[in-house]
C-alpha cells in the first residue's frame, strides 16, 4: 500500500489526476493549487464551470486557511463530523480557491475523508486534493473500483485501487447562510 501511495503522491506533485477511494465513494482529483490540472479535471468529467466541486483536506487546520471568517457552526461541524463524511460549505477566501472549484462564486465545500490512505496523500502532499465523484458528470456514483467507467480510467494519470466502506456520499450543509441549510442528504445525518 505504501507504495501506491508515492505513486498517487508523485503524481499529484507532478500535476496529474488520480482516482483514489474515499471513506464515502471514488474520489476523482488534481492538487488544488494546480490550475491546469483543475481546468483538465473539470474537462475530462465534462462538469460545467458554475457547478462548484468539493474539496478534501488533511486536517482541520488545513480547511481553516481557505475558509474566511468561519463561523462557530463551522467549526463546531469540523470538531463533531471530521473526519468524516460531511462536506461543509463556507464563505472562502477567494483569493486562495481558483474560481471553477467554487463555481464562480465566493464558497467552497470542505471535507476531511475518514480514510487513512488518502489523509496520508494529502498531508504529505501539503494541499487539499479536488474531490468529486469519480464518474462523468451525472453518471453514477462509483463505490469501489469495480464500479468505475473505463472511458473515465483511460483519462487519468493513476488509480489507486480500493473498495468506499461507507458506500454512500457525503452530507452536504452549506454553512455560508445562517441558519445552515441541508443540500444533500448522505451517510450522515446533521443535528
Amino acid at each position: 500500500m505504501e507504495d501506491i501511495a508515492k505513486k498517487a503522491l508523485a503524481v499529484l506533485k507532478g500535476g496529474g489526476i488520480i482516482i483514489y477511494p474515499t471513506d464515502t465513494a471514488m474520489g476523482i482529483g488534481c492538487r488544488m493549487d494546480d490550475r491546469r490540472a483543475v481546468d483538465r479535471l473539470f474537462r475530462l468529467r465534462r462538469r460545467p464551470l458554475t457547478q462548484p466541486t468539493p474539496v478534501l483536506v488533511g486536517s482541520s487546520r488545513m480547511a481553516l486557511a481557505y475558509l474566511d471568517h468561519p463561523s462557530d457552526i463551522v467549526r463546531r461541524f469540523i470538531r463533531i463530523y471530521w473526519p468524516g463524511a460531511l462536506t461543509i460549505v463556507g464563505l472562502c477566501k477567494k483569493e486562495f480557491v481558483y474560481s471553477p472549484i467554487r463555481g464562480g462564486g465566493g464558497t467552497v465545500g470542505l471535507r476531511q475523508p475518514n480514510h487513512k490512505l488518502i489523509l496520508t496523500i494529502i498531508s504529505k502532499l501539503g494541499v487539499p486534493v479536488l474531490g468529486p465523484s469519480a464518474n462523468f458528470h451525472g453518471e453514477r456514483t462509483p463505490f469501489g473500483s469495480s464500479d468505475l467507467d473505463p472511458d473515465l480510467v483511460k483519462l487519468v494519470d493513476f488509480v489507486v485501487p480500493g473498495q468506499c466502506p461507507i458506500g454512500n456520499v457525503s452530507t452536504v450543509v452549506d454553512c455560508s447562510i445562517t441558519p445552515y441549510t441541508l443540500l444533500r442528504q448522505g451517510a450522515v445525518i446533521v443535528g
